[in-house]
């Protein structure tokens, strides 16, 4: 008996898991192409094949679906990119990488989220607004600390920490803005490419010019990859 408890609540369980993600995708749609003031609950509930009194059983308001994009696509990140920065076995260069990578993975994968949780940011009720700009905060404060720690051992040039952490996570970011979704094969692919990039336009060389102010050269040498990126994706497209 109680076997069989466990099982149907665990049933119960993937439903609600399964319904709850597809009413986050319609609303996200919606949202998208008719902004948030301009969807209403029954919107969701149409595009969802549910009834208002079913979609209440999930969601209490379009309030609650905007505050759990919030946390899936900021609050989340900054908690697996702090698990990753904790991590005792990495050095600070293969710590950026899986940050960068983790990054430009979810906007490769999901960039329609991203740029409609960009987009409803003057909506984000009141309450949100700050978790969200915590949770930001938050994302670029993790990165400042690996970049901090590389420089501090030498991994990496002697570049400002929280300029190049902005430029890491622009770099990783723009993705969700001019990347179509593909296979999880081309997703994955670019993401690897832009953790490249982002990893080495802070690693340490030997070659550098010690006469040349080193955000300047990390900035050329990222406008240097990003043309690159740009001329093999041209490529793969014709």
């Amino acid at each position: 008996m109680t076997s069989g408890n466990a099982e149907e609540r665990g049933r119960s369980s993937t439903r609600r898991d399964l319904v709850e993600s597809q009413i986050i995708a319609e609303a996200t749609r919606l949202f998208a192409e008719r902004g948030f003031s301009g969807t209403s609950l029954k919107d969701i509930a149409d595009a969802t094949g549910l009834t208002r009194p079913a979609l209440y059983h999930y969601v209490k308001n379009k309030d609650e679906i905007l505050a759990k994009l919030v946390s899936e696509l900021a609050e989340g990140p900054a908690r697996a990119l702090r698990a990753i920065r904790r991590q005792s076995g990495l050095g600070a260069a293969q710590k950026l990488r899986e940050i960068a990578h983790a990054i430009a993975l979810q906007q490769a994968t999901e960039p329609a989220k991203f740029q409609l949780l960009i987009r409803s940011e003057a909506d984000l009720p009141e309450e949100l607004v700050g978790p969200y700009d915590k949770s930001r905060r938050d994302v670029l404060n993790e990165i400042v600390a690996v970049i901090e720690a590389g420089v501090a051992t030498g991994e990496f040039r002697p570049v400002d920490p929280r300029i190049a952490a902005l430029a890491v996570i622009g770099q990783c970011n723009w993705v969700a803005w001019w990347h179509h979704p593909g296979t999880p094969e081309e997703n994955t692919r670019v993401a690897t490419t832009i953790a490249d990039l982002a990893v080495a336009s802070v690693l340490s060389s030997d070659d550098a010019d010690p006469g040349v102010d080193p955000r300047t050269r990390a900035i050329e040498r990222l406008k240097q990859d990003v043309q690159h990126l740009e001329k093999i994706l041209s490529t793969d497209q014709q």
